[in-house]
C-alpha cells in the first residue's frame, strides 16, 4: 500500500526520549544518584555541557526563590529552596559529595523522633539480660525521653549532647548515672548510624563527669570468722563468699551437680538476678561459665550442706526453700552480723573483694585471680584491684637485689681460680711450670720422676 503526500510509517517501535523528571540510575551503575551541578541543559538530549546525565536541577521559583532538587534511586524526589542560585548550587554539591563517599542518607529517614527510635532500638536489643535491660529502660524514662523524645534524630547535635550531660551534672545525679545515660543515647544513636538514618554519632567524644572510686573494704582470715560466727546459722555462706569469690547471683543459682567436692570445684553456669521483685535465672554477668577452686577447710561443710539433696536442687536457699534473695538476707541476717562485730555498713559484695585480696595475698597472680572473680580480662582485674598488686613491685626489687648479691658473691669466689694463659712465654717454661707446682705439687713430683726437665720443654715451632 502507498501513502502518498506523506512518508511512510516506520516499522520500528517509537521511543520516548527520557523524561528530566523521570531520571534514574543508568542499569549496571552502583550510583543511587544521578546529580550534576546548575547548568544548562539540552532538552533534547537530557545531557548537560559536562557530558553527564542530570539527575539534579535548579530553576528559579515563583516565589523569586532557587529551587534545587534531585531523585534517588527509587525515584523519589527531594527539593529545597534557596534564596541565592550559589547556595542551590553548594547543595547539590555536598549531596554529591557524600554520595561519592557513600555517607548520603534519605533525609526522611532521619526525621524520625529520637522516642520513636528509642522503643525500636530497646526492643531489638535480643542479648541483654532482664537486669540489664531493666536498668536501659529505666534510664530512658527518668533521663532521656523527658529531653528528647520529640526532637528528631535528624536535629541532635553534639552541642546539645553536651549541654545535656552538663545540666544532668549540675542536678546532683551521681557520676556513674550520667555516664550510664550518655551511654544509652550513645547506643541508639550508633543504631541510627548502622540503620542509614545518620552519617555519624554525634553523641561520641562527649566529656564526661568522672566517677571516683570507693574505698574497698579487705577482711582478714579473724575477721571473716569472727562475721561467720556471727551470722550463724548462715556463716557457711559467709565463709563461701569470702574465700571463693562467687557474685551473690551465681551464689544463689548454685546447684547441687554442679558441685565437685573430689576435685574441689564449683562450676559457675546460672546466675539470679531480681528484675521487677521477680528472681530471674540467667548466665553469669560475662556470659561464660568458670570453674572456682573450693579451698579444703570448706568441702567437710558443704558437702553436709547438700547431703540428702538431689543433683538439681540449689545448694543455698531461703527457710522457705526457694531462691535466696540478697535483700532479704542482709535484712534478716547480714547486716545484724556485721554490726555486731563492728564492721557497719559491710554488704556481702565487699566479701568478694576480701577473696581477692586473701588470694592475691598468699602469692596468686593476677591472671589466677582473673580467672577466680570471672572478670572478662586481666586488665579489667588489674583496674579493680590495682591497691593489691603494689607490693609486687616491692617483691620484684627484692628478687633482683638478691640476685645482684648473688652474682658479686660469685665473682669473688672464683677470683683467680681459673688458668692465668698470659703467663705463657714461647721458649720459656719456667713460669709454667712453677704455677703448674703450685696448683698440683702431687703431678709436678710425678712427672719430674718420669721425665727429665728437658722432656717438659713445649715443643719447637716450626
Amino acid at each position: 500500500m502507498r501513502y502518498s503526500g506523506m512518508s511512510a510509517p516506520s516499522d520500528r517501535p517509537r521511543t520516548r526520549r527520557p523524561s528530566l523528571h523521570k531520571l534514574r540510575t543508568a542499569p549496571g551503575r552502583s550510583d543511587t544518584l544521578r546529580l550534576d551541578f546548575c547548568q544548562p541543559v539540552n532538552r533534547r538530549t537530557h545531557i548537560g555541557m559536562a557530558g553527564r546525565f542530570v539527575g539534579g536541577t535548579c530553576r528559579p521559583w515563583t516565589s523569586g526563590k532557587w529551587r534545587a532538587r534531585y531523585r534517588d534511586a527509587p525515584g523519589k524526589e527531594h527539593a529545597r529552596h534557596f534564596d541565592r542560585k550559589v547556595d542551590a548550587d553548594r547543595w547539590l554539591a555536598s549531596v554529591k559529595t557524600a554520595l561519592a563517599r557513600g555517607e548520603w542518607v534519605d533525609p526522611a529517614l532521619a526525621r524520625v523522633p529520637v522516642g520513636e527510635w528509642a522503643v525500636r532500638w530497646l526492643d531489638n536489643q535480643a542479648q541483654l539480660k532482664p537486669s540489664t535491660r531493666q536498668r536501659y529502660d529505666s534510664l530512658l524514662r527518668m533521663q532521656e525521653l523527658p529531653v528528647w523524645a520529640r526532637v528528631p534524630l535528624s536535629a541532635v547535635t553534639h552541642v546539645d549532647v553536651g549541654e545535656w550531660v552538663r545540666r544532668m551534672t549540675q542536678a546532683d545525679l551521681a557520676p556513674s548515672t550520667v555516664r550510664q545515660a550518655h551511654r544509652v543515647f550513645s547506643l541508639l544513636l550508633a543504631h541510627a548510624v548502622r540503620d542509614g538514618r545518620l552519617t555519624r554519632n554525634v553523641a561520641a567524644g562527649v566529656r564526661l563527669p568522672r566517677v571516683g572510686r570507693a574505698d574497698k573494704v579487705f577482711l582478714t582470715p579473724a575477721q571473716v570468722g569472727e562475721l561467720a560466727a556471727a551470722a550463724e546459722p548462715h556463716g557457711l555462706i559467709v565463709r563461701v563468699l569470702a574465700y571463693t569469690g562467687l557474685r551473690w547471683g551465681e551464689l544463689a543459682a548454685l546447684r547441687v551437680r554442679r558441685v565437685n567436692l573430689v576435685k574441689r570445684r564449683l562450676l559457675v553456669a546460672e546466675s539470679v538476678t531480681e528484675v521487677n521483685g521477680r528472681a530471674v535465672l540467667g548466665t553469669p554477668k560475662t556470659h561464660h561459665r568458670r570453674s572456682v577452686p573450693l579451698p579444703r577447710f570448706l568441702v567437710g561443710p558443704i558437702a553436709a550442706q547438700i547431703a540428702g539433696r538431689a543433683g538439681d536442687e540449689l545448694v543455698f536457699t531461703s527457710p522457705a526453700g526457694e531462691v535466696l534473695r540478697n535483700n532479704n538476707f542482709r535484712r534478716r541476717v547480714f547486716d545484724r552480723a556485721a554490726e555486731s562485730v563492728g564492721l557497719t555498713g559491710l554488704t556481702p559484695h565487699e566479701l568478694r573483694h576480701t577473696a581477692a585480696s586473701l588470694t592475691v595475698a598468699e602469692g596468686a597472680n593476677v591472671k589466677a585471680v582473673q580467672r577466680m572473680l570471672g572478670h572478662a580480662s586481666a586488665a579489667m582485674t588489674l583496674e579493680v584491684y590495682a591497691d593489691l598488686f603494689e607490693n609486687d613491685l616491692d617483691q620484684a626489687a627484692d628478687r633482683l637485689d638478691r640476685a645482684a648479691r648473688h652474682a658479686a658473691a660469685d665473682a669473688v669466689r672464683t677470683e683467680g681460680v681459673g688458668p692465668d694463659l698470659d703467663a705463657i712465654r714461647p721458649g720459656s717454661s719456667a713460669p709454667c711450670l712453677t704455677r703448674m707446682s703450685a696448683w698440683c705439687p702431687s703431678w709436678c713430683s710425678t712427672q719430674n720422676t718420669a721425665r727429665s726437665p728437658r722432656s717438659l720443654r713445649p715443643a719447637r715451632m716450626t
